[in-house]
């Protein structure tokens, strides 16, 4: 699997420095879809790829992979992408973050794992209703048991929280331009094709009600707050989440631009 990564890793380079000598579009809250800039499902490829949340973090922010696409705050800079964690029992609630300002934070996504009492794993990646809108859900199936599952379990396993703030980053990270959306989906799809062992299953219900009141106690909405009017249910009156857009631009494109894991029925590829 690393060795996919790295291979992962020097087709984004190529594909960064192709970009460099052309002219980019900037993509950013006013002007695009926000969901269209971060992608569940790879979010989820690289958490089963992980070692712990700390190289979690670090995979969402690797300038050689160009995991996230997304620009909050309008400055023409992709955002680093924070990591916090919060637990109770067999629970972990694992929130991500965008950085936008000092003290300003931005909940993208939440990833809820939880261990039932017959020792089953369920994990959910959850986006934000203000990004995503209500009940966007993927449940990845993963083929090989993500490690970092192992260290959740640990009587001395401490949650972790990201040391990360505003133009405080670590050394491996530099920031780089947003790319335009049909561009960054091509980076999505070299990413889902390298761990098309996986599946991503897309459900509307939350599993775990323990997640949902964990996170309620940390949520941040500071870009939220800021701007109302970018809400999912106002940019898109008409559908209610995330899926439903899909499936309308599905219709509309005819089904042209393929994406891996849309549905529990599964066949390879799916219309995106």
């Amino acid at each position: 699997m690393k060795t996919q990564l790295l291979i992962l890793a020097t087709i984004a380079t190529v594909f960064g420095t192709q970009m460099q000598s052309q002219n980019r579009t900037i993509v950013n809250a006013n002007s695009s879809e926000i969901s269209d800039n971060l992608d569940l499902r790879v979010v989820a490829s690289i958490f089963g790829d992980s070692k712990n949340l700390q190289d979690f973090e670090r995979q969402l922010n690797d300038p050689k992979l160009q995991i996230s696409n997304l620009d909050l705050n309008n400055d023409n800079e992709v955002d680093y992408l924070r990591v916090i964690e919060s637990m109770e029992n067999r629970t972990h609630v694992i929130i991500i973050q965008s950085v936008l300002d000092r003290d300003v934070y931005q909940d993208v996504a939440t990833i809820e794992v939880e261990k039932d009492y017959s020792n089953d794993v369920h994990i959910q990646v959850v986006g934000n209703t203000y990004l995503y809108g209500e009940n966007y859900i993927y449940e990845p199936e993963y083929y090989y048991t993500p490690v970092i599952y192992a260290s959740f379990w640990r009587s001395n396993y401490r949650p972790y929280y990201s040391t990360w703030s505003w133009n405080y980053y670590p050394s491996y990270y530099y920031a780089w331009n947003p790319f335009p959306v049909f561009r960054y989906r091509s980076n999505v799809n070299i990413c889902l094709n390298t761990y098309n062992y996986n599946n991503y299953n897309y459900v509307s219900n939350r599993r775990s009600s323990i997640a949902v009141n964990i996170y309620n106690l940390r949520r941040s909405n500071g870009y939220e707050r800021q701007h109302p009017e970018y809400s999912f249910s106002r940019r898109n009156s008409q559908v209610s989440n995330r899926h439903e857009l899909d499936q309308i631009r599905s219709t509309r494109n005819g089904g042209s631009r393929n994406e891996i894991g849309n549905s529990p029925n599964r066949n390879g590829t799916r219309d995106y």
